[in-house]
């Protein structure tokens, strides 16, 4: 059937191979390009929707197993790289200029280890090559700047013809906006309503974030303002509900899953935090603390996908103190790994979405 070794031929045996997430023809998304041939030795570019594509040595095997059945194939060199793509706009909704992908990381209540989740979420999607932003929008209880290390950071506000610019912080990968750059560590924020949408929008419209694939949006616990005002201000390409097993966060997480529907916002899914306890000297061990199944069940309730169950570690909480995320500081543990999945899976959600 393929009797000449050349691009055309390339193209056409790469054709029924598909993204598994997409389920459409490399070659019909425009994923395989700049095809080379040198004697033997076919060469070619596969961009990825994402550089945090779970999937991505399944599709590079399954792209050398098609061309070596090419006659006269030697050798199949990929260069893989990424093009991640903007999500849907809205007309009701005014988009970040150079941010592709905007996710919110909210839970019903605080404690269940929200901002644990998104500081490593965001840092291990900036792990695989992706740009990376992080809004600190829970302006009570900024904690980021901790997590990521930046307690000390000293923020640059530039003054330009349309107003005041934040430049972000920068720390692990990731570009950081957070209340706590801006007040006293033990001054409380005692603010009303329209003083906390006002510093939303100027931390969404008046920093310098640059070109982003994903901003992820820390929101602080509850429905409230906070989470009315940015689900109204800027589309979304989804939101992560981060709870624990516990039946009273279960509930609370419900309200805030139904919150973001009832916005329009996709709901990306459920992640189970603390889902069970590592001893340290009995790694081999686990119990179950505040309960087990909470997530699985809940999300099967609701409809939505559990993203993954995040066990309780030492090492994490030690890794937020200190400013070196887990998945830094301790890539090969449990929590880690479970928080990598995780950000891969996120990743994989937000593009289809945006391609679909």
């Amino acid at each position: 059937m393929y009797d000449v070794l050349d691009s055309r031929s390339v193209l056409e045996i790469l054709r029924p191979v598909e993204d598994p997430e997409l389920r459409k023809s490399l070659v019909e998304l425009n994923m395989i390009r700049n095809v080379t041939i040198d004697g033997g030795k076919v060469s070619f570019t596969l961009v990825l929707t994402t550089p945090a594509c779970p999937l991505r040595e399944f599709i590079v095997e399954d792209c050398q197993k098609a061309v070596k059945k090419l006659p006269g194939v030697t050798d199949v060199s990929i260069e893989v790289t990424a093009e991640t793509p903007q999500q849907k706009s809205l007309p009701d909704r005014t988009g970040i200029s150079g941010v592709k992908n905007i996710i919110a990381v909210s839970s019903g209540k605080g404690g269940v280890g929200k901002s644990t989740v998104a500081v490593n979420v965001a840092v291990a999607l900036a792990q695989t090559g992706a740009k990376v932003g992080l809004l600190d929008a829970d302006i009570y209880g900024p904690n980021d700047p901790t997590m990521l290390g930046l307690a000390d950071a000293q923020i640059v506000v530039r003054s330009t013809e349309t107003g005041d610019i934040l430049e972000p912080a920068f720390n692990h990968g990731v570009k950081l906006v957070s209340m706590g750059f801006l007040i006293d560590r033990d001054q409380p924020v005692i603010w009303r309503g329209p003083m906390l949408n006002g510093v939303i929008r100027q931390f969404l419209y008046q920093v310098q974030w640059g070109e982003l694939d994903y901003l992820i949006v820390d929101m602080p616990p509850g429905t409230g303002d906070a989470q009315l005002t940015l689900t109204q201000a800027v589309p979304m390409a989804g939101a992560v509900i981060v709870t624990t097993p516990q039946n009273v966060a279960l509930l609370d997480s419900r309200k805030g899953l139904r919150m973001f529907q009832q916005m329009n916002v996709p709901v990306l899914g459920i992640v189970e935090n603390m889902s069970y306890f590592i001893p340290p000297d009995q790694p081999d061990k686990q119990y179950d603390i505040f309960g087990s199944g909470g997530g699985s069940k809940t999300a099967a309730e609701l409809g939505v996908p559990l993203l993954g169950c995040v066990p309780l570690e030492i090492s994490t909480r030690v890794g937020g103190d200190s400013g070196v995320p887990i998945v830094v500081g301790d890539p090969d543990s449990a929590s880690a790994k479970a928080l990598t999945a995780i950000a891969l899976t996120i990743a994989g959600k937000v593009s289809v979405a945006a391609l679909t």
